[in-house]
Order: structure tokens, then sequence, then C-alpha cells
């Protein structure tokens, strides 16, 4: 063979002056087709073959095969090495691995409050002329002031807000204090987003809602005076349910047309974009067919000014999809809501078409619609306990689980109360969104967030042209 056409050799390191093996043994023959130097090449590429194969056989760390088939690529490039290569090629496969499952396992420590910008805070700027003044309650709920002005705080961050907070000073001077909120106070307060209201005593959370009556100068009614002043868009208040409706009711009034108002809440569907209106939730637990029938017509107001749903689907309660079944409550609702014109009666629902996304409204009774409210908002962290009971055991089952626990978590926050925040007061003469009594500060932004939405969507005024249409009590019974 002519000496021109042969192989170029690979370079050889320098010869180790401890080593006494013989120097074939050493670096193996000179000739690359030898069968030693043949073994030296193909050890690296079986063992990160191999770690391919057990990667493929199992589905949940599927997003690491490219990575290891590219490193068993750049192995089988190293015809010529030392055996010693393989140690280094397997460090790197497993720091790539490392780095890899470092980024797939990221979701599980992401800023909660970043998908509630939607938009208006993505590139962290908000025009101050776009803020809408929003009244809170500082000592509605059960762990106020702290935690409601935490909230508040991080509302006017990533919302197009300015709060007006009020509270008792004493009990919100020693929550600052507690919290160590006193600098992020004083900015927010210095840069006109927040204002300080004091107000006097407040209503407790186990007081009769007519409490109110008395307590004139309570947190919860100056709030209401706000918004009746208008100082203020909407009010939010995370204190007890029947005082926040008796205060709205007498500081703020019904709607004409409207003899009582429901508290709507918005319900997770199957589809992420996709949410479904219930009420009433507890306002009234007994109701009339005509109250149904005029929560039908607030829902779909709501429905189609905010949620920017075309002809919102409205869906009766029921426990049969046919006419014909049903309390008499439901009985005597059919027809009601079947013959009215002003939105599109789409028949009964079923408890397991709430969340089916074919229904963009559903109306019901306060009971019941209660008592759905606080079933979901069990299933979350109950459904999260069962699939992490039943995640398979052993190395390869921990490997997927930690890839799936990510994707469960979301699972969860879909259905987490705490990300819808609260539910709007439909029927009263103003925005008004009651929290739930637990509510803390992711809550808090969530409910901001509705009642930004609500004010901003010119929602009372098709509220307010409703009550000259809509029927009575008494005209609908006939």
């Amino acid at each position: 063979m002519n000496p021109a056409s042969k192989p170029a050799l690979t370079p050889l390191p320098p010869k180790d002056p401890d080593d006494r093996r013989p120097e074939a043994d050493r670096f193996g023959s000179d000739r690359p087709d030898t069968g030693r130097a043949r073994a030296n090449r193909t050890k690296p590429s079986r063992a990160i073959r191999r770690l391919v194969i057990w990667y493929r056989r199992n589905a949940a760390v599927t997003s690491l095969v490219d990575t290891a088939t590219a490193t068993a690529t750049g192995a089988a490039s190293m015809a010529g090495s030392m055996a010693g290569a393989a140690g280094s090629v397997a460090g790197a496969a497993g720091s790539m691995a490392g780095s890899v499952a470092g980024s797939v396992l990221r979701p599980l420590g992401f800023d909660p409050l970043r998908r509630l910008q939607q938009g208006n805070g993505d590139n962290g700027v908000i025009d101050d002329r776009l803020r809408l003044w929003v009244a809170v309650d500082g000592m509605g709920g059960d762990h106020a002031p702290g935690p409601i002005l935490e909230g508040c705080l991080w509302a006017v961050q990533r919302l197009p807000l300015r709060i007006r907070f009020v509270a008792e000073t004493a009990p919100l001077q020693r929550a600052v204090r507690a919290l160590a909120l006193q600098d992020q106070l004083d900015d927010a307060v210095a840069r006109g987003l927040i204002q300080l209201v004091p107000s006097g005593p407040s209503v407790g959370m186990d007081e009769e809602a007519t409490v109110v009556r008395r307590k004139r100068d309570a947190s919860i009614n100056m709030a209401m005076d706000l918004v009746r002043q208008g100082q203020a868009t909407a009010v939010y208040s995370a204190g007890n349910s029947g005082a926040v409706m008796a205060s709205a009711i007498f500081r703020l009034g019904r709607l004409k047309g409207i003899d009582r108002p429901a508290i709507g809440a918005l319900f997770p569907t199957k589809d992420p974009d996709q949410q479904v209106l219930v009420l009433d939730v507890g306002a009234n637990t007994d109701c009339k067919p005509a109250y149904l029938h005029q929560f039908a017509l607030l829902g779909n107001i709501y429905s189609r000014d905010v949620l920017q749903v075309k002809r919102p689907r409205i869906g009766l309660l029921n426990i049969g999809e046919e006419e014909c079944k049903g309390n008499d409550l439901a009985l005597k609702s059919y027809p009601l809501l079947a013959g009215e014109h002003r939105f599109q009666f789409a028949g009964n629902c079923e408890g397991r078409d709430v969340l089916s996304g074919d229904f963009d409204v559903v109306v019901c009774d306060g009971f019941t619609g209660n008592v759905l409210l606080k079933f979901l908002e069990s299933v979350g962290g109950v459904l999260l306990d069962v699939l992490r009971a039943e995640l398979p055991r052993g190395r390869r089952g921990k490997v997927g689980s930690a890839f799936l626990r990510s994707n469960l978590v979301r699972i969860k926050k879909r259905l987490d109360h705490a990300e819808h925040g609260g539910a709007l007061l439909l029927g009263v003469d103003g925005v008004c969104v009651i929290g739930h009594g637990s509510s803390k500060a992711l809550s808090v932004v969530s409910a901001l967030r509705l009642a930004h939405s609500a004010a901003s969507h010119g929602v009372m005024d098709d509220l307010h042209a409703l009550g000259a249409t809509a029927p009575s009590e008494a005209a609908t019974c006939g």
C-alpha cells in the first residue's frame, strides 16, 4: 500500500514515567484497525447507548432522550481515544441530563402571580393613566389586615390599579411591622398607588349581618361609600359575606328590577381559556322562580361583557336533562327561562355538566350553589393527594413522578379557589367582589384582577339598562 494513502494516526498522549506496562499494552498497537483500538472505541458508545435504551423505556423522561442520543453520537466520533474517555463522556452525559431535568422541573418554582398579569405587566410597565381606583375593606377576612395589605401591594405592581385601603389604624400598624411591609407601603403611598383611609371598629366574621347598620364607620361601610361617591370604581372585601351583602344593599342599593342580588362565582372548565359563571352561590338560600330568572339575566350580561362570550349559553342546574325532572323550584323556573328572548337558554344542566364547558352561565338557588362551590374548593387538593399516593414506587417510578408532579401542581392551581380569588355580587348598583374568608395575598390579587376586569368593561351600564326591562317578581309570578 502506498504510504501516502494510509489513514493518519491519532496523536498519543505523553508517556507517563510511572507507567511500567509495555508500550503496546498501554496504548495498543500503532495500527488503527487492531482489535484493542476497536474495543476502546466501542466501550464509550455502548455505555451511552445503554443509557439511551433505559430512558426510552421511561415515557415520563422522554425529554432526555435527545440529549443522551447527541452525547452518544459525540462519543462515537472519538475513535482512537483512550478507554478512560468513557468516564469523561459519562460524566458529561450526567451533567447534561441534570441540566435538562432542572429545566423540566423548573415550573415547580414559578411565580404564582405571573399568569395573573394577562398582558398588563409582562414587560413590567403599567401606564398610570389606565389605573382605576378600587376600594378595599382592609379589615375583612380571617387574617386581616396584614395579608390583605400584602396582596394589595402585589396587585398595584401587576395590575393597572390604585387602591384606597380602608382599615383601623392600630391593627394595620401592627400588621405592617409584623410582615415587614413598611418600606413597600411607603413606596406605594409615595407613588400614589395606595391611599390609607382610617376606619372605625370593623365587623367581625362571626357577627350578624345587620351589625352594619350600627357600625356606620366600619371599614366595609366606608369602602362601599367610596364607590357610591364615585371615588372608586369597585369594592373588594373578604369579610363576613352576609355583612358585605347587607352593606352593599344599604349603601349602594339594588338595581332596578332586581329583587335579590346574587353571588356569582367563576368555575374552571376542561378548557383552560373558558370559565363558567355559577350563581347564586350563597346569597339566597331559598329562592323563587323569579329570582332564578333574574340571576340568568345578570349572568348573561356579565358573561357577555366581561368574559367576552358572544352569546352565552344559560343552564338551569337540575338532576336531569328532561324538562319534567327536578324539584318544584326547577319545574317552575324552566318555562320562565325557556320563554325569555333576551338570552339563550340551553336547558337543564346536570352536576356533571357544570365543568364540561357546554354552559357559560349556570343558575341555581344559593344553598345548592354554595354546596357546589365548597365541593369544588376541595377537589384540587384531594386530587393531588390521591395521585401522589398512587404514583409508582421504585427508581424508575421516582424519576417519572418528579416530571409528572409539575403537571399535577398546575392541575391543582386550575382548581384552586385562590386562583379565582372571589365572587361577584351581581344585582347591586356597583361592582362588588366578595373574597373567601381565609383569603391571603394571592387570593387578594386574583380578586382585585376580577374587580378591575368588571369595572373596566362597562358592565354597570348594561346592568342599568337591564333595570328598565327586567320583570319584577310580582310581574313574573302574574
